[in-house]
């Protein structure tokens, strides 16, 4: 890849199309057939792939190595790295690294606890949190600096990208959060599943009365749900996340062999209902270890094909 190249998904997004992303969960080993197979299920449906890095704190392939793997097939990465297993050294070493490699796309995140994992006697770090990952991507791209105020021979001219999540508590801090997010360098949202679409509302009207949708893209989480227990599981132990009584009881009320089924249709309502809200910039599908779903729902959405870029 040419050095002085931009990121594929800052270039589709700044071009005013609504961008689709997905992800891509690395395999539990050294196997980049595994990566390569899911890149293969996306091919053609998304302008780029999220690569989760040790996601619920389990070891995995490095997101960056995922990624690389990703982009050699010709696909446009968005490398995660959270904030939970790197000092603020490694972390600026895997970023020069990282664009060395080609990559061109960061998630900044805090990472998972590692209690959460299997491996929850590990030490974890946190020596930064994700708020300044995003200033320090920033200050070495723009600046050129790194955090001791060295001069790069190059700047890492990433797309910097962060997470929000409109449904936790107190809601009234998360417009405060995001625009803090913003400020810290973030040119990319990508939020939480959404199935409260009305809370998700509320806070997108918030947002646009702040100016914060003027000043960056926000992509809109969605999951397309497999069964009534997945739904379940999701609303009461996935922290942050909001899944209304309704939407529970519609996947209840369904046979268990329909039941996927009607997890897609209700993914394809939101997205289009996404598409209509002001300020929502694109859409981050997870189907979480369903990627041969994506270019079902991406089709039926009428999100085909994608941009060239």
């Amino acid at each position: 890849m040419n050095s002085t190249s931009i990121s594929g998904l800052q270039q589709v997004l700044e071009g005013g199309d609504f961008a689709v992303t997905a992800e891509c969960g690395p395999p539990r080993g050294a196997n980049t057939q595994v990566v390569q197979k899911k890149g293969e299920l996306l091919r053609g449906n998304v302008d780029a792939v999220n690569v989760t890095d040790n996601q619920t704190a389990i070891v995995r392939m490095s997101s960056i190595a995922a990624s690389a793997s990703l982009l050699q097939m010709g696909l446009e990465p968005v490398m995660q790295m959270v904030c939970r297993d790197r000092n603020r050294i490694a972390l600026q070493s895997d970023i020069l690294g990282a664009y060395a490699l080609g990559l061109r796309n960061i998630l900044c995140l805090s990472g998972d606890h590692q209690s959460f994992g299997s491996q929850p006697d590990s030490m974890n770090v946190f020596d930064i949190d994700s708020m300044n990952l995003i200033r320090m991507v920033r200050t070495m791209r723009d600046d050129g600096l790194d955090m001791s105020g060295f001069k790069l021979d190059q700047a890492p001219r990433m797309f910097i990208g962060a997470a929000a999540n409109p449904f936790a508590d107190p809601f009234e801090y998360r417009v405060i959060r995001l625009a803090k997010k913003i400020e810290a360098g973030a040119d990319f949202i990508q939020t939480q599943c959404i199935y409260n679409m009305d809370r998700f509302k509320e806070w997108m009207h918030m947002a646009r009365e702040e100016g914060l949708t003027e000043k960056v893209y926000i992509l809109a989480g969605v999951t397309p749900l497999k069964s009534v227990g997945m739904a379940r599981f999701m609303d009461s132990k996935v922290a942050g996340m909001d899944i209304p009584e309704e939407t529970i009881q519609r996947m209840a009320s369904v046979p268990k062999e329909n039941a996927a089924a009607e997890g897609i249709k209700i993914c394809l309502e939101t997205i289009a209902e996404l598409r209509d809200i002001q300020g929502v910039s694109g859409i981050h599908l997870m189907a979480i270890e369903w990627e041969e779903k994506v270019a079902e729902i991406i089709e039926a959405a009428n999100l085909l094909p994608r941009p060239a870029f």
